[in-house]
């Protein structure tokens, strides 16, 4: 390869690296140190990583390029979002109280990473414990606004072409909104859709894997990898699909971009020949919202408990104020909120019934000046309770040139088949 070629593979798909790597075009090594340049080079103002090791991310590389390849991936780098332990690099879970701390073994996510051949880049930067207060990751668009979070440094580095592919979760919005902001695809998986083994602070209900790159297909070659389920090919012709627009129970928080980004994608996708319907939500999801809190609050306050009782003097506003609201919620009142949440995903069986996926907005608008609040997910949190697939497309532009995605989300367990789906959706909206 030339030698100007090498210093621009950074910016290249993970399909294409896999590409030039299967073809012996490109060396994992040279991969690696074209992404390092570009950490080098931009993470001092952007600070989309908690760790970086330049040694241990080549040494990973020179031992993968003379391997037998392991997957369609194997020597291709990915960011892993800092609440996911790697035995070999700090897991600080982006908290002063676990500064430094070593595991002992990966979680079982990153032990798939691993054993596929991918890079471990780096730990990308989170929120503390991932919840929703800003820790000063820049939006790579515009340092003056937010990348979204809890996996902000995921997003970030991403959209800032320094690593194709990276890791993340999502309680509430924490992929699908950095994902938007950011102007990066983002992709949740179903709640068991891939593997949570190892996630510290897991809540049981709520928490799911979170992937990020720059095009849909990098998306499907990962899922696949890492779900052991072959990806699902993309329809050649958006005329087979049965589209459903959504606006949720949460509209009025949608900001004009992202009503004319609904408007001017249904119009897109009805143009270009797809059967699109209305999807609104029925009554039974009008306090919805009011049960996903109740959930989010008792099981963050369980499952946080320990730490928050041994370091909750250092520890951000939110966590001090979730423990002493999740301590007032009872077992009736959680059961309650549970029982909600399942009528609402039989309701919306019934919606999936009669339309292949859902399109709704990923964020209410463009990534905010709000460098220090808690970033709005109305868009988000309904449909991580739903517990199915959903998958941000970078589409539109906002007022200010920001990015504004659209959200694809499909029923339970149908993660291959909704990526292929969005992957035919990009391609009319792109």
């Amino acid at each position: 390869m030339p030698s100007h070629a090498r210093h621009q593979l950074n910016v290249l798909s993970a399909t294409r690296l896999s590409q030039l790597l299967g073809r012996g075009e490109a060396t994992s090594v040279a991969i690696v140190e074209s992404c390092l340049a570009r950490i080098e080079a931009r993470d001092a103002t952007l600070r989309a990583w908690a760790h970086i090791d330049r040694d241990l991310a080549l040494a990973q590389a020179r031992a993968r390029d003379p391997e037998p390849r392991r997957s369609p991936l194997h020597g291709v780098p990915i960011g892993i979002k800092d609440i996911f332990d790697t035995y070999d690099m700090p897991t600080s879970h982006g908290s002063k109280a676990f500064s430094g701390h070593r595991p002992t073994a990966d979680s079982g996510i990153v032990a798939l990473m691993r054993r596929a051949g991918l890079v471990i880049l780096g730990k990308c930067a989170t929120t503390e414990f991932a919840t929703p207060i800003p820790i000063g990751v820049g939006n790579p668009h515009d340092l003056g606004r937010s990348p979204g979070v809890s996996s902000s440094g995921s997003a970030a580095s991403v959209a800032d072409d320094m690593a194709p592919l990276s890791l993340g979760s999502q309680t509430g919005g924490s992929t699908i909104l950095p994902a938007s902001f950011c102007g990066v695809v983002g992709f949740k998986a179903s709640l068991t859709g891939l593997d949570r083994g190892g996630m510290r602070h897991l809540r049981p209900t709520l928490d799911s894997m979170g992937l990020f790159a720059r095009e849909v297909a990098d998306i499907a070659l990962l899922n696949s990898i890492l779900s052991g389920r072959n990806a699902v090919e993309p329809p050649n012709d958006v005329a087979q699909l049965r589209i459903g627009v959504c606006h949720t129970v949460n509209w009025s928080h949608a900001e004009p971009e992202t009503i004319v980004a609904l408007d001017s994608a249904a119009e897109a996708l009805r143009g270009a020949g797809a059967r699109v319907t209305d999807a609104e939500m029925p009554p039974v999801f009008d306090d919805i919202e009011q049960s996903f809190q109740v959930i989010a609050t008792a099981e963050g306050a369980r499952t946080m408990a320990s730490d928050v009782a041994a370091h909750g003097a250092t520890m951000n506003h939110w966590l001090q104020e979730m423990r002493r609201t999740g301590s007032t919620i009872d077992a009736g009142r959680y059961e309650k909120a549970q029982l909600h949440a399942i009528e609402c995903q039989r309701a919306l069986g019934e919606i999936f019934a009669r339309c292949d996926v859902i399109i709704t907005p990923s964020a209410c608008g463009e990534a905010t000046r709000d460098l220090k609040g808690v970033s709005d997910s109305a868009f988000n949190r309904i449909w991580t309770l739903m517990h199915g697939p959903c998958i941000s497309i970078p589409a539109f532009k906002g007022p200010h040139g920001m990015p504004v995605g659209i959200q694809v989300v499909g029923p339970v367990g149908s993660d291959a088949r909704t990526i292929a789906l969005a992957q035919c959706i990009s391609g009319v909206l792109a």
